[in-house]
């Protein structure tokens, strides 16, 4: 019996041992590979550092980041993140697992309760983040209209809203495929998932490009003094009939290298 036991346990820690060495074998991988990547970079930075065309080092030093590393690092922080039924507005039509909204054509019959958006088609996590960071992600493939982003508990659910930090949203908002509502010009996008990530203490909400690992646009230098929550909006193009149909969906997602759930 005692001969047996020890060596189920041998080969239980021989089969976990293997484990670890193929996740480690795959962090090396990805290590050597940023590294080579680094060294290259480091090599186009000396070039142009002996270059006097201005202009074109300001441009060319703006590429020089290893497409993929930042969103692999915010990666790391994904939460598990689920709709909140208690905040959606009555026209927005939600899965049973939390993860899927989209617009309906009527209006629910539902209570007007605090937490509830009745003006705005807005719905929010139940997840709320006060302290760290935390990225989650968004399969928009097919829609030509919505938001994304965060907004603090405070936000006002009772009144049609301006998007901004000072009003407590942090968020992305496309129309027709085109970004819409930020500072900077709007750009046409063509996206399949979106990545949101949140450094709390440093007051950063990014939002990331998955497919093409790129950084679409950051809200930096913000405040948070209270909870914030994940903010879901499915439809704003009411030009196109079919977009209401398509939901936005909350994609499961684990960072591949972790070793323990």
């Amino acid at each position: 019996h005692t001969m047996w036991t020890q060596l189920l346990q041998k080969l239980h820690q021989s089969s976990l041992g293997y484990q670890l060495q193929k996740q480690a074998e795959g962090f090396i991988k990805d290590l050597k590979q940023e590294i080579s990547e680094l060294m290259k970079r480091s090599s186009e930075v000396e070039q142009l550092s002996r270059s006097k065309d201005h202009l074109h080092l300001l441009q060319s030093f703006s590429s020089l980041k290893p497409a993929g590393t930042v969103l692999k690092r915010v990666q790391q922080y994904a939460v598990d993140v689920t709709l909140d039924p208690d905040t959606a507005h009555p026209h927005l039509i939600l899965s049973d697992d939390g993860k899927q909204v989209h617009c309906g054509e009527e209006e629910k019959d539902l209570p007007d309760n605090p937490e509830r958006f009745s003006e705005e088609l807005l719905v929010l996590g139940k997840q709320s983040f006060s302290s760290g960071r935390f990225y989650f992600e968004l399969q928009v493939k097919g829609k030509t209209g919505w938001v994304l982003g965060v907004a603090r508990e405070s936000v006002n659910r009772k009144e049609l809203i301006t998007p901004s930090p000072e009003k407590g949203l942090c968020t992305l908002g496309v129309y027709e495929n085109i970004r819409i509502g930020l500072e900077d010009p709007a750009v046409h996008l063509s996206l399949q998932k979106v990545g949101v990530f949140l450094d709390y203490e440093e007051g950063l909400v990014s939002f990331h490009d998955v497919d093409d690992a790129a950084l679409i646009y950051s809200f930096t230098g913000c405040s948070f003094t209270e909870k914030l929550y994940p903010l879901f909006c499915p439809k704003v193009n009411v030009t196109n009939d079919k977009d209401h149909e398509l939901d936005l969906e909350i994609v499961s997602y684990t960072y591949p290298y972790k070793l323990f759930n």
